[in-house]
């Protein structure tokens, strides 16, 4: 994963449009790599507000995602291994029964395909 910068920095004031649009300087795009329609996620902090980057948020999901599998002793091994059972449980719950031999069969071809592109 990337690592972040953590410098807090004042450049300027900017004001918000009339359709509430608020322009992020020229600089920060810049230093970011955000181009026109980047998205991002608003944040309130108490009286404030945070815009951060969706792709940064996204990372920071992983990472904590990631922080957690491992801290539970997981691998990914160990959680491909839960899904062709989880997949019969969400297709008995959605069918009311068991899969049949042919989605049995597509499945375990899918499975080792799976399994050839993680090696």
């Amino acid at each position: 994963m990337a690592t972040h910068n953590t410098t807090l920095e004042y450049l300027v004031t900017t004001k918000i449009g009339e359709k509430g649009q608020l322009t992020v300087p020229k600089q920060f795009r810049e230093d970011l790599g955000l181009g026109n329609g980047a998205p991002f996620a608003v944040l309130r902090l108490g009286d404030g507000l945070i815009l951060l980057p969706e792709q940064q948020r996204f990372e920071q999901l992983c990472e904590h995602v990631s922080a957690r599998l491992t801290d539970a002793g997981l691998t990914p091994d160990h959680l491909l291994a839960t899904l062709p059972e989880a997949r019969s449980r969400v297709y008995a719950r959605i069918y009311g029964s068991k899969p049949s031999a042919t989605v049995a069969r597509r499945r375990a071809r899918t499975d080792r395909r799976v399994g050839k592109h993680k090696q």
